[in-house]
């Protein structure tokens, strides 16, 4: 058998959004499967909404198509889909599958997810033979249908907040219908093999990064201690309450005086002026710089001119949070100190005062004391930031991920 022939024709990709800044993970692998020889097509049940791209995305030559994001927004395309998808072997069978899913979740959200399996079915690409979700969630909801619906195998990849918030129940009947699962952390693989059926579909594999785009910086940063020049202290996240923004904020308002920084936060969301407010009330807001969204380029930049990282990730009362924060892992690339919590997989890139200092989340005066030695100690943060990118460059490359995900896919074809 050739290595053509052990490759499905083209992967069908389905996406929550996109492009999205904030995904840069998603778009780097789906430009490494391009680039090892896979096509695709991308079908995304959002438009996007940033103004923004980086530069993967324009390098990704899959064509995109949007899925209703709304059914009452396209009804006529919505109603020739189901027409059309009912004549389809298995519509039968995911419709029994979707009234069995709406009895556990009656919500116009599972209606949606139905009514675009359909159209993804009724639209199937030319040559399209397996189907590939980004996030367990609705994504993965959306997949699960369509595969049904036309017996084509499909597989996911899971994250952060699809595992975490999901119902278990419906976690465990999509793993034990998919063919594989990827996760990119241990500790959402361990959790996700505990609810899967068949525990070995469950994988692990770490995003990594395309290290051409983050590479080894030139420059010293200056040996600055705090009493004199300031010391920027960065942070690059959405403004969402799992980020721990306001922790941050709350922290670096109880630093000693006469201490010498400045806080730079980069991204979107829903949280921005809520956390200008917040620091206007802390006596801090004329030294914090919110700079809204960026390109990659402009982020890199940015990282280059920080001395100190931070990210207070927490868990929020839904059970949201993150996985393994790819920002903590591009700050590594570029040799910056990091400073974060103990939540989910940080702790399986970062040691605690080894590769970074970690706190519990939510601890302000544990955050304010790190914050306090790695701003006075510009050595602490020249060893933590060179032991940080050693580490990343030896094990989180991007390509590693790439080559789990051919051979899963080869596999997967294979045993088809």
């Amino acid at each position: 058998m050739t290595l053509d022939a052990r490759r499905p024709k083209r992967i069908v990709v389905v996406l929550k959004g996109y492009p999205r800044l904030s995904e840069t993970f998603v778009a780097q692998e789906l430009l490494g499967l391009e680039q090892a020889g896979f096509t695709l097509a991308l079908y995304s049940m959002r438009k996007p909404t940033d103004r923004k791209r980086h530069p993967v995305h324009d390098e990704i030559v899959a064509p995109v198509t949007y899925l209703p994001e709304y059914l009452h927004d396209e009804p006529l395309r919505v109603m020739r889909a189901l027409w059309r998808a009912r004549r389809l072997p298995g519509f039968g069978k995911a419709l029994r599958q979707f009234l069995a899913d709406l009895r556990h979740d009656v919500s116009r959200n599972r209606v949606r997810r139905f009514g675009q399996g359909a159209v993804l079915a009724a639209e199937w690409p030319e040559g399209g033979d397996w189907i590939y979700a980004h996030f367990l969630h609705t994504p993965a909801s959306v997949a699960g249908y369509a595969s049904l619906m036309t017996g084509i195998p499909w597989s996911v990849s899971a994250h952060a907040k699809d595992i975490w918030t999901s119902d278990p129940r419906e976690l465990s009947q999509k793993l034990g219908a998919a063919r594989w699962a990827v996760t990119c952390t241990k500790t959402g693989a361990d959790y996700l093999r505990g609810l899967s059926p068949v525990p070995g579909k469950v994988h692990l594999s770490y995003h990594g990064l395309n290290l051409a785009r983050f590479p080894t910086p030139v420059d010293v940063r200056p040996p600055l201690d705090g009493s004199g020049e300031p010391v920027t202290v960065l942070s690059v996240g959405r403004a969402v309450p799992k980020k721990g923004l306001d922790t941050l904020l709350r922290a670096l308002a109880v630093l000693p005086p006469t201490l010498a920084w400045r806080f730079v936060h980069i991204g979107a969301g829903g949280e921005q002026e809520a956390l200008r407010t917040l620091a206007g009330e802390l006596g801090i807001g004329s030294r914090c710089t919110f700079k809204g969204s960026m390109d990659q380029k402009g982020v890199l930049e940015e990282y280059r001119a920080a001395d100190l990282f931070a990210l207070a990730c927490r868990i929020t009362d839904d059970g949201d949070r993150d996985g393994l924060p790819n920002v903590l892992v591009e700050a590594a690339s570029q040799r910056l100190a990091v400073v974060s919590t103990t939540i989910s997989a940080i702790p399986e890139l970062f040691v605690d005062g080894k590769t970074g200092l970690l706190v519990p989340p939510d601890d302000v005066p544990a955050l304010a004391d790190a914050l306090t030695r790695a701003i006075r100690d510009p050595m602490l943060r020249l060893r933590l930031g060179q032991a940080a990118e050693a580490r990343v460059r030896a094990d989180f490359d991007y390509h590693s991920s790439i080559t789990q995900l051919t051979a899963l896919f080869e596999d997967g074809w294979a045993a088809s």
